[in-house]
Order: C-alpha cells, then sequence, then structure tokens
C-alpha cells in the first residue's frame, strides 16, 4: 500500500493483537508513510501516547467521550513528539450532534473523526449519516477523518463532501486485488494528498 497511502493505519483489533510491534513493523516496510495507531484510548492517556508515539505512530486516537483531563494529557505528549491526535467520535454515531457545540481541544488534535462502526455495518446499518455529518463538522470549523463502508460504492458520495482523510479498511484488505483497489480510489481523488493539519491556514 506504500505507493498509494499517505498514512497506514494500525487498526485497534491489529493493534491489540501484536502490540506495538505492529507500529515500528509498519514504520520499517514503509518508512517513508506515517502510521496511525488506533488506539481509541479512553483512559491513561499520557502512558498509551507515549508508548504508541515512541513506537513511530504520527497520529493515535482519543475518544471524545474521553475526559479533559485525559484530552490534555494525550494532547501534551503529542506535542512533545511533534505527533497528532485525532478525536474519535465513534461513541456518539447516530447522534444529532457529534460533538458538544462548545467542544475544545488541546491544539495538537488535528481531527475529528467520523464514521460508521463496523459492527453496525455488519448487522446491517446501511446508513450513510457519517458521510453527510463530514459538512457539519466542516462548518464547525475541524478537518475530519471519514471511515466505514468507504469503497467504491460510496466513493462518490465520499469525494463530493471532501473529508481530509479518507479511512478505507475492508474494501481494501478483503479485495482479492488489494493493490489494485486502492489505486483506483487512489487515482479517482482531485486532490490527494491535501489536508495536512499543519497546512491548515
Amino acid at each position: 500500500m506504500k505507493a498509494f497511502a499517505d498514512i497506514i493505519e494500525i487498526g485497534t483489533p491489529l493493534l491489540k493483537r501484536l502490540g506495538l510491534s505492529a507500529i515500528s513493523t509498519a514504520r520499517e516496510l514503509c518508512p517513508g508513510v506515517k502510521v496511525l495507531a488506533d488506539t481509541k484510548t479512553v483512559d491513561g492517556g499520557q502512558f498509551e501516547a507515549d508508548m504508541v508515539f515512541g513506537a513511530g505512530a504520527a497520529f493515535m486516537t482519543v475518544l471524545s467521550c474521553a475526559s479533559s483531563a485525559t484530552h490534555d494529557a494525550v494532547g501534551r505528549r503529542a506535542a512533545v513528539f511533534g505527533a497528532t491526535v485525532i478525536v474519535d467520535t465513534i461513541t456518539e454515531t447516530g447522534k444529532a450532534e457529534l460533538l458538544p457545540l462548545n467542544a475544545v481541544f488541546p491544539e495538537s488534535f488535528g481531527y475529528v473523526a467520523v464514521h460508521s462502526p463496523t459492527d453496525a455495518r455488519l448487522a446491517g446499518n446501511t446508513s450513510t449519516s457519517h458521510i453527510d455529518a463530514v459538512k457539519k463538522m466542516h462548518d464547525r470549523g475541524f478537518l475530519v477523518s471519514l471511515a466505514g463502508g468507504i469503497g467504491p460504492d460510496t466513493l462518490e458520495a465520499v469525494i463530493a463532501v471532501e473529508p481530509e482523510i479518507l479511512v478505507v479498511g475492508s474494501a481494501i484488505t478483503e479485495s482479492a486485488s488489494p493493490k489494485e483497489i486502492a489505486r483506483w480510489i487512489r487515482d479517482r481523488l482531485p486532490n490527494p494528498g491535501r489536508g495536512w493539519p499543519w497546512d491548515r491556514r
């Protein structure tokens, strides 16, 4: 995937199965590609941040429902490592507001993650409300990482709302030709490589 991906995600199940070695291995295999550790941190922010950033991850996720103390702890360590935090709204999926209207995050928090949870999709939930929510997050001034059911069938709708990060999982990993699917998606992105938090005006 290193020819097509700007970021390689070490998903939560893979991180639990293989631990920090999954991050270091991805860095060894793809030294020029940034790694995201999908930790979904809810507590122990400093410890988890030190572990994954110390292993070479450039990004990690922390749940939006975690305490402000956890957000602050992760934010401080991200700043030390020069890393970026993605605040994950998975626990708020389906609600009218994914984040409180007065939500404020540390400066090192670069994105809001909006997505359709895997279990909900496997149970038959075909809602595209996560795609519709991107505009609302943009209107509030957040950069967005969009995930969940992203692939050839939804790509046109996804491109229309212009998320800064497009997370593609099973469409690639469960494909008989993962390289070709990745290439197909990348070739259709109107402006690949845009949306890094440090490019924000």
